[in-house]
């Protein structure tokens, strides 16, 4: 998971357009002739293609962790399937790893094979930054996924989750419901992660902000590590200290594998709860309704598949046809979704196995 986001800026562009107007319509009061047709009014707007087209052929190298976790695990089979979409993209996938000394030296290896791109999912942004770093000096444009380099000068773009936006979409359905429900001064539990991490904090104060918007305050909190053995532990303890709830967020679906069976083992059913990530047997559990267990937030795994979309662009010198600019965009941010009953459906196919 990420341990930063990066924010997106604006730029306004102010056009002549009163003065080149004001000269227009004095032609066409002036003149015999036939008034010419008006220009575009977009002169601006991006040419008609098809980025999936064939293009130049251009290898990508992938780097991730190591799968032990559902969400990492979605990671790596999605930059691979995209990649397989593509006729002109070769995928050099290094072996996974959790050692931060051996993913450097992966990714050195394929800066000396001279990878046309990079996709990079570092175990830790600080550590990595020099060998990002290195790519980018040696020509090798660099996809940074997820957990961001410290510095801009190691990678070309970044993509990857809304931490903070996960915790203000849990937080307006919870507040929203309850709200709904005419409950005045509710008993609303946290399962966090692990709290030393940036991610778990931002998803933290995005949850605080938003709950405070309805004039809710968040009640017994607890973290976990996001694993299933700490879910379970964690809101062991947690339901014993709460003899009653109203709401619950668990900011990781994998680890809410362990929260879900506490609940259940301590036959607590006044409450409902909010999932987060989107996996598939969480959005399993909301389309059956059999459990506490009402929606959940995506942080999708499906960036990976984005990212070597992105990486092969940029290797390729095209840009995103839907966009007026030629260039792939430095920075992009996935909003987080809020899946529930109504629309789980829609997204049950890009759920992850936990």
């Amino acid at each position: 998971m990420p341990e930063t986001t990066a924010g997106l800026g604006r730029r306004r562009f102010l056009a002549g357009a009163v003065g080149v107007g004001a000269g227009v319509a004095l032609a066409a009061c002036t003149s015999n002739e036939p008034p010419a047709a008006a220009p575009a009014p977009n002169a601006g707007a991006a040419p008609a293609g098809d980025n999936a087209e064939p293009g130049q052929p251009v290898t990508i190298g992938f780097s991730a962790p190591a799968a032990d976790h559902g969400w990492i695990a979605a990671i790596a089979a999605n930059a691979q399937a995209q990649a397989q979409r593509y006729q002109d993209v070769t995928f050099e996938a290094v072996n996974p790893t959790n050692d931060i000394t051996q993913q450097i030296a992966a990714v050195e290896t394929l800066i000396n094979r001279r990878v046309n791109a990079l996709v990079i999912l570092p175990n830790d942004g600080s550590q990595l930054t020099s060998v990002g770093t290195r790519a980018m000096q040696a020509g090798i444009p660099v996809v940074n996924l997820d957990r961001i380099f410290d510095s801009p000068l190691a990678y070309r773009t970044w993509i990857g989750g809304d931490n903070y936006g996960m915790g203000v979409s849990a937080g307006n359905y919870i507040g929203t419901r309850l709200r709904d429900q005419g409950v005045t001064n509710p008993v609303i539990a946290e399962i966090a992660g692990i709290d030393s991490l940036p991610l778990t904090q931002q998803r933290s104060q995005g949850f605080q902000d938003a709950l405070s918007s309805y004039g809710f305050s968040i009640g017994p909190r607890q973290a976990a590590d996001f694993t299933a053995q700490g879910g379970q532990r964690v809101t062991a303890n947690l339901l014993q200290a709460a003899p009653r709830l109203d709401a619950m967020w668990n900011h990781d679906d994998d680890q809410g594998i362990g929260v879900l069976a506490a609940i259940q083992q301590a036959n607590r059913s006044e409450f409902f709860m909010v999932g987060g990530a989107g996996s598939a047997n969480a959005m399993r559990a909301i389309q059956a309704d059999d459990t506490v267990l009402k929606a959940t937030v995506t942080y999708s795994p499906t960036m990976a598949g984005s990212a070597v979309s992105l990486a092969r662009l940029i290797a390729q010198g095209r840009g995103m046809t839907d966009l007026v600019e030629r260039e792939v965009p430095a920075s992009i941010t996935l909003a987080s979704a809020t899946i529930t009953r109504e629309n789980v459906g829609q997204y049950l196919p890009l759920g992850f196995e936990s």
